[in-house]
């Protein structure tokens, strides 16, 4: 029984996980499996467990921040997880993304303590290249709002300069910010793992922090399909990639 997560190797045999932030994703992403069992809550840590396909998946959220992250990412690994995609949320920092849409991210600025901690701020954060190709050309398929590029993940919202950060990464291509994904592709390339991290865009480039977010929490449409859009991404991809490990 892993410490923090609550889940052991009898509990599930899962390969795959999807690792929302918020624990009330967890419930929402169950009503998309077959079978769906919730496993418990320990802290941040809601787990689930159902399939897709007849693929057992694992869903378990990790909170705010790349510690939590971290340690759900090394206590998902004990029990034999070895495949990891983050159901995630970012502000936009480009203008050209609207609400609702989907970012697959390719690689993370690593300008977190998460990541720092475990490797030099050189060591890059990149996510499995093939598992992100399968989630472009799927993007592509299944006709979703989506772009592939890079993110900022940082550890805090209400610093005094966020606004000058935010115009400093956006005027670098930087697509959006998070609080999890450098962690999750630095923790997880060091561990030997596969990760890949799709954020459903929920503020736009220099909209309002605060009505953004409460939009946000009141499934305002645009954002709730675009969890809806990243939620089927991420299963149809881990179907896909299950069926070329059988052949």
């Amino acid at each position: 029984m892993q410490p923090h997560i609550r889940l052991s190797k009898s509990m599930t045999r899962a390969k795959y996980a999807l690792l929302p932030g918020d624990p009330e994703r967890v419930d929402r992403i169950a009503r998309f499996l077959d079978k769906p069992e919730i496993l418990g809550q320990n802290r941040e840590f809601r787990a689930a467990r159902g399939e897709y396909k007849g693929v057992e998946i694992l869903v378990l959220s990790t909170g705010i921040g790349g510690p939590s992250t971290a340690i759900a990412i090394e206590e998902l690994r004990q029990i034999g997880v070895d495949t990891l995609i983050r159901i995630g949320s970012c502000g936009a920092l480009q203008d050209t993304l609207a609400l609702g849409e989907v970012i697959i991210a390719h690689g993370a600025v690593a300008d977190d303590g998460t990541s720092k901690t475990y490797a030099p701020v050189s060591y890059p954060a990149c996510a499995d290249p093939q598992l992100t190709a399968m989630l472009m050309q799927l993007a592509l398929q299944m006709n979703i709002p989506a772009r592939c590029g890079l993110v900022r993940s940082h550890d805090s919202f209400y610093t005094d300069r966020e606004a000058e950060l935010d115009a400093q990464w956006s005027a670098r291509g930087i697509l959006g910010a998070d609080m999890e994904t450098a962690a999750l592709m630095v923790v997880g390339a060091l561990r030997g793992l596969r990760t890949a991290s799709l954020l459903n865009v929920v503020v736009a480039h220099n909209g309002c922090l605060d009505s953004s977010i409460n939009h946000y929490v009141q499934q305002e449409t645009r954002c709730q399909q675009g969890e809806v859009h990243q939620i089927s991404l991420a299963l149809q991809a881990i179907y896909f990639d299950s069926q070329q490990g059988e052949q």
